[in-house]
């Protein structure tokens, strides 16, 4: 057991939703997009989209991922388009819709896929592209006028912002990330995410049409009749997570602006101690972002591993994701990709620290100081 673990879910409290568990009995309706479930989607459009666009919940956002490019991809289309530095669960999505992941590098401040390359592949690949999927790195808010642009030309974009739920974006303070956006934006509320609800997630839309066929295609394909007319699974939540994602929600802006301190509190300590100055590097964030954990770089000499080994000897739990990047995982290694440079470097150098809701400055000031010692005598 290490004394600083990466994670520490910290999901609401049963006292806030019991209520809703009572109305669950006496309805006796337990899934199937009841009540309760319409009550979160229609609150969740009210108060973070401002009552524009449409969603339908999801059992995750890896079912998410494949609902939406299933429903938006072009049927003569073979490639879904992505950053390698992403979740498996992105290119995994890919797979289970028939298409062939192709890999893009990433830009090195940001860390959002390279939107240089991107105009490249599709002119090289054009008609073959049957989808788009970027990733909103980390929570990141994601310059959408690319992509705008593309669902204009006709090419379907499925967003992956399975860490984005509660992200504002940088020219106004109030618009959530996604609000608005033509194609479809996947949302995760994963337990270890900053919006947790244990398992579930969300696809938002301007597009109705799209919000319908995913909900339909969610529940075995569906017609009124109960026929199944279009491809389908089954992705719908139950009545009784639906009941927690309203108790979360309830309760988020106090979530929001705890992990936007322990964030300010890190990027303190880290001026504090010069790290930035010593060759260590962060993500350049678009947005207000409700951080799941902070990503750092380590200096050139020092590979990522080095710094896990040495937080490990004090205590100190940390994670590197995404290391390996997915186009070095076994089970897409041979799928094409374009140059991948600022990719394989980050992989090599990136930390992911721990910030959970209880921890303290006394907490992050350990963490930043065995930092400082890399290369030196360890501290303990």
């Amino acid at each position: 057991m290490f004394e600083i673990p990466f994670l520490r879910p910290n999901l609401v409290k049963k006292e806030r939703f019991i209520a809703n568990f009572e109305k669950i009995e006496e309805s006796r309706i337990y899934s199937n997009y009841g009540p309760l479930n319409k009550r979160f989607e229609e609150q969740v459009i009210n108060q973070m989209f401002d009552g524009t666009g449409s969603a339908v919940t999801v059992h995750n956002a890896t079912i998410g991922l494949i609902l939406a490019i299933s429903q938006s991809k072009r049927p003569q289309g073979k490639y879904a388009v992505m950053p390698s530095f992403t979740f498996a669960a992105t290119p995994l999505a890919a797979e289970w819709c028939g298409l062939i992941p192709y890999f893009l590098d990433i830009e090195p401040e940001n860390w959002q896929m390279n939107r240089e390359q991107l105009e490249q592949t599709v002119k090289l690949l054009g008609d073959e592209i049957a989808v788009i999927v970027p990733y909103a790195t980390f929570g990141t808010a994601i310059d959408l006028s690319v992509y705008n642009k593309l669902l204009e030309q006709g090419i379907p974009v499925v967003i992956d912002a399975a860490a984005s739920f509660g992200t504002m974006t940088s020219e106004e303070e109030d618009a959530h990330f996604g609000k608005g956006f033509g194609g479809a934006v996947v949302y995760s509320f994963h337990a270890t995410k900053s919006f947790g609800i244990g398992e579930g997630g969300l696809v938002y839309s301007m597009d109705q049409d799209l919000i319908k066929r995913i909900r339909q295609a969610g529940n075995f394909g569906f017609s009124s009749s109960r026929e199944s007319v279009i491809q389908g699974l089954n992705s719908k939540i139950s009545e009784y997570t639906a009941a927690i994602a309203l108790a979360t929600l309830d309760q988020f802006k106090a979530v929001r602006e705890n992990r936007r301190t322990i964030y300010e509190n890190y990027l303190q300590e880290l001026c504090r101690a010069g790290l930035l100055e010593q060759g260590w590097s962060i993500q350049k964030l678009q947005g207000s972002v409700v951080h799941q954990f902070i990503s750092i770089l380590s200096p050139g000499s020092h590979s990522n591993q080095e710094v896990v080994e040495l937080l490990a000897s004090n205590s100190i739990e940390v994670r590197t994701y995404f290391s390996p990047a997915c186009h070095q995982q076994k089970q897409f290694q041979s799928y094409p990709h374009s140059t991948l440079d600022v990719t394989e470097y980050i992989a090599k150098h990136i930390v992911s620290l721990p910030l959970w809701e209880e921890l303290n400055e006394t907490n992050v000031q350990r963490i930043v100081k065995v930092l400082g010692s890399l290369g030196r005598e360890k501290t303990r």
